[in-house]
């Protein structure tokens, strides 16, 4: 099948990185997840080293990685595989992205003390956050770039009054825009 013409200039495989994770996934005894395992660098990234996509198994590189030198870009291979391992482990579960479940796989990678983020000098987008959300419990305000696509609560005061479940007591309240 002929890739479209897009796909084929931004996205390319890398066969070096796909190896290595491939063995990485042998070694933890996920053979399953390693014959599905897609990794490819895709020159349109700019601010993001790399991402994991779980549902197609695949891991895509910011190809700017390789400027910082082969360590840093086998690190940043071994944090988005430690992503498909734990929803791979988690099953339909929801988990937190950086939670438990991704840093006990980061640790069996070899990859103790992970930070969440990449402190690379790569470029920031700067992307006003227009929309203000409210607790009405605690009064705390959350500022983001896109409006919440289904209810979210305030997770300091789930956390303390419902053991971290969501609670609809605590239901963010959109508040009015103050741009015009």
């Amino acid at each position: 099948m002929i890739q479209p013409l897009h796909t084929a200039r931004t996205q390319m495989p890398a066969p070096e990185l796909h190896t290595l994770a491939v063995l990485k996934l042998q070694a933890l005894g996920l053979n399953h997840l390693a014959t599905k395992l897609v990794v490819i660098w895709n020159s349109r990234m700019r601010s993001t080293a790399g991402l994991a996509y779980p549902t197609t198994t695949q891991i895509v590189l910011n190809p700017r990685l390789q400027d910082f030198g082969t360590e840093e870009v086998e690190r940043t291979l071994l944090h988005e595989l430690a992503h498909l391992i734990a929803h791979h482990r988690g099953g339909r579960r929801r988990i937190a992205p950086h939670g438990m479940e991704w840093r006990l796989a980061c640790t069996e990678l070899g990859l103790n003390d992970e930070a969440r983020c990449h402190n690379l000098p790569l470029p920031r987008r700067k992307m006003a956050r227009t929309c203000v959300y409210q607790c009405p419990h605690c009064k705390t305000q959350l500022a983001r770039v896109r409006a919440f696509r289904r209810p979210a609560a305030c997770m300091s005061c789930c956390r303390r009054q419902n053991a971290g479940r969501y609670d609809e007591r605590f239901k963010l309240v959109k508040l009015p825009s103050t741009h015009a």
